[in-house]
């Protein structure tokens, strides 16, 4: 295994809708059921941009997670997922509206349980990705810290993508301490201080809607604009973004090129419908 990801499966219920909601009543929609969480988005897009990925993650004893299972394995995501019989597997409501902007309304559930035992030895890895949402839970948050220092114990480069501005306080940035690249959206780094975050991380490289992206670190900022792509359906850009920028970074690109690459592949996200290319057969 090259990269390990660690963080939230789900089973996604994404309905589109092209007339505004009508709250107390009923709005025509097509829903569909696919595999979604940070985690297993990020690691579906490394699978299909030709990294080898393993995903680390905690689901129930149910049917959803024999559907999110078999859907990652094919394609192409070693998932090595803790079995809890206590909780179901997570699960996310998204609702798409016709400018392809998503309001998602999680569940965590057996997500909100992940162990430092869940995660697999790490002796065949060079890096480990760790969603975000597993140090905003203080139900997780230790064993997020301790993933990660386990990770760097064994000789692995990180990375954290903080996923929520709203949910960062001290105690999230404290834990970012010798990450080495973090990827948040321009809201999340302003959360953590701007370029103070560089206080506790080696880099950061930070998408910006519209914008494009943005790479900072000691040496200064480099700026990649948007690719223009027609935008279908958000949800999961981000995550897409992360796997094209790491991808690159891994492989010794430069800042600029690094950014490239995530915003070539957060364009190809928001093209289509859902969080996760389109499945290996």
């Amino acid at each position: 295994m090259s990269v390990v990801v660690v963080g939230d499966t789900a089973l996604d219920v994404v309905t589109r809708h092209s007339t505004p909601i009508a709250w107390g009543d009923d709005t025509l929609a097509t829903t569909t059921l696919r595999p979604g969480g940070a985690g297993a988005n990020a690691a579906a897009w490394l699978a299909h941009l030709g990294e080898p990925v393993t995903l680390v993650s905690r689901v129930g004893e149910d049917a959803a997670a024999a559907q999110v299972r078999d859907d990652l394995t094919r394609r192409g995501v070693r998932c090595v997922f803790a079995v809890d019989p206590s909780a179901a597997t997570g699960c996310v409501v998204v609702l798409v509206d016709n400018t392809g902007q998503r309001t998602m309304f999680p569940d965590r559930g057996a997500n909100a349980l992940i162990r430092r035992a869940d995660l697999p030895p790490l002796e065949q890895a060079k890096h480990l990705h760790l969603s975000g949402y597993v140090l905003l839970d203080a139900a997780t948050r230790q064993a997020g810290i301790d993933i990660l220092a386990i990770a760097r114990k064994t000789g692995l480069t990180t990375s954290v993508d903080p996923q929520s501005a709203a949910l960062i306080d001290d105690t999230f940035v404290t834990a970012l301490e010798g990450v080495d690249v973090l990827l948040p959206n321009h809201d999340e780094y302003l959360a953590l201080g701007g370029p103070k975050v560089l206080d506790y991380v080696g880099a950061a490289a930070v998408t910006h809607g519209q914008h494009g992206a943005y790479w900072v670190d000691r040496d200064g900022v480099v700026e990649e604009p948007a690719l223009p792509t027609e935008c279908v359906d958000t949800t999961g850009a981000g995550d897409a973004f992360n796997a094209g920028a790491l991808r690159a970074w891994l492989a010794g690109a430069t800042p600029r090129d690094v950014l490239r690459a995530g915003v070539a592949a957060g364009a190809a996200a928001v093209s289509q419908v859902g969080a996760q290319p389109v499945s290996r057969r």
